[in-house]
């Protein structure tokens, strides 16, 4: 479960996008120290409604088989889904995960790079949802990741 405080936001109207302003760089500079950092998740597209990032697929976040660790594929898609709702929280409000599915549908080795891309199904005022698509280098998909990030007032 991710839990992320306190973003730079502004919603002007309630169907208007969240006035941001982290940047690629501050968001990454957020997540460097966290967990996310630890496990190297580099961001490389960052929006109200899309987040996608890599992973490179390293001998600590694999299972004795030499394959990407499914707690590693989850927290990968966890960590996108988090970002995606911090990127449209106004001022004082944090999230966290309140639900997770995965569908595991392929394999990454170790050696090799996955991509996330994690999309916004719903943007509400006090849910959002997201589902994170994981593919290998190759296109290759991995696995399928939908979660729910509650809303918290700060």
């Amino acid at each position: 479960m991710t839990c992320i405080m306190g973003p730079r936001a502004q919603r002007t109207h309630k169907h208007q996008e969240a006035i941001t302003m982290f940047t690629l760089d501050a968001m990454q500079q957020l997540l460097g120290p966290l967990f996310p950092g630890s496990m190297g998740v580099r961001l490389t597209e960052l929006g109200a409604e899309r987040v996608v990032a890599e992973l490179e697929v390293r001998p600590d976040l694999c299972t004795a088989g030499g394959i990407l660790h499914g707690g590693a594929c989850m927290a990968f898609a966890d960590t996108l889904g988090a970002v995606g709702t911090l990127m449209n929280l106004s001022s004082g409000q944090r999230t966290t995960t309140t639900d997770s599915s995965t569908k595991f549908i392929g394999s990454a080795k170790l050696g090799s790079k996955v991509v996330g891309e994690c999309v916004a199904l719903h943007r509400g005022r006090t849910t959002m949802v997201w589902q994170t698509s994981i593919r290998s280098a190759q296109g290759k998909l991995c696995a399928v990741v939908t979660q729910t990030q509650l809303v918290l007032e700060a």
